[in-house]
């Protein structure tokens, strides 16, 4: 059995990785990841594990944004210290849910139910997992912390308008048009965000819905996007992303 470890606590994952080798000496870790990110960019590029072993709370987010960026096709047991999560756990019909520190015997359990499952088991699994979407509103992002001199200031997302990012910084733009530079990529930020209020634009922008002013369908159908306040480059929605972001602008 080949497992992956998505655990950003290096104790708690050469914890698993020794329980799991005592308990069968067969079971392979292919890899111990630390973040959504790292994991979008695992799976998109290597061969399916049979089965993912996943914290929820990573180093940069709620696991559960993960099933934003990709479709993930392996059965998960969510483990984590915090048993609030167990509902949503659930919901994307994880193998089982283990509260740390995970016993040997709740770690065999979990084992034991994958290894009894059939193939319409898991077929019925990944039909439910492609169709999970995060619920729990308190698992986005509310604030970002921003480096001011010496000192961190929390920005309540409800007074971000944009976030605008190029190779070599990321600037914030709140609704007043004050900029603060910020130290973490869009591609960090975007995971955590609540979806039906910001919307990754292109490879530069991420952009509140309510910050918008009014869209110019562009000669080449691209969306030029106006906002109330003064931006460092246009903000242009790609063609291939113009019917995905007028949906996201009329849905509730």
């Amino acid at each position: 059995m080949k497992v992956l470890i998505i655990e950003d606590e290096t104790a708690a994952s050469e914890n698993l990785i020794a329980m799991l080798q005592e308990i069968d000496g067969e079971i392979e870790v292919l890899k111990v990841l630390e973040s959504v990110q790292q994991t979008v960019r695992w799976l998109s590029s290597n061969p399916a594990p049979d089965l993912i072993f996943m914290d929820i709370h990573l180093s940069d987010g709620s696991a559960f944004t993960l099933f934003q960026e990709i479709d993930v096709t392996v059965p998960i047991v969510f483990t984590t210290a915090y048993d609030q999560y167990a509902l949503e756990a659930f919901t994307v019909n994880s193998i089982d849910y283990l509260l740390k520190p995970i016993k040997t015997s709740e770690l065999e359990r979990a084992l034991d139910k994958f290894k009894r499952w059939t193939s319409n088991d898991v077929m019925d699994y990944l039909q439910r997992m492609m169709k999970m979407k995060p619920t729990n509103t308190s698992e986005y992002t509310s604030s970002l912390l921003v480096p001011v001199k010496d000192r961190l200031v929390p920005v309540s997302m409800d007074d971000v308008a944009c976030i605008y990012s190029t190779d070599r910084k990321t600037q914030i733009y709140t609704k007043s048009g004050q900029m603060m530079l910020y130290n973490r990529s869009l591609d960090s930020i975007i995971v955590g965000l609540n979806p039906s209020r910001f919307f990754r634009a292109n490879k530069q922008y991420i952009v509140a819905r309510d910050c918008v002013k009014d869209i110019v369908v562009w000669f080449d159908s691209r969306l030029l996007v106006n906002m109330p306040i003064e931006l460092p480059e246009p903000l242009f929605v790609s063609k291939n992303k113009a019917a995905e972001f007028k949906n996201w602008m009329t849905t509730n």
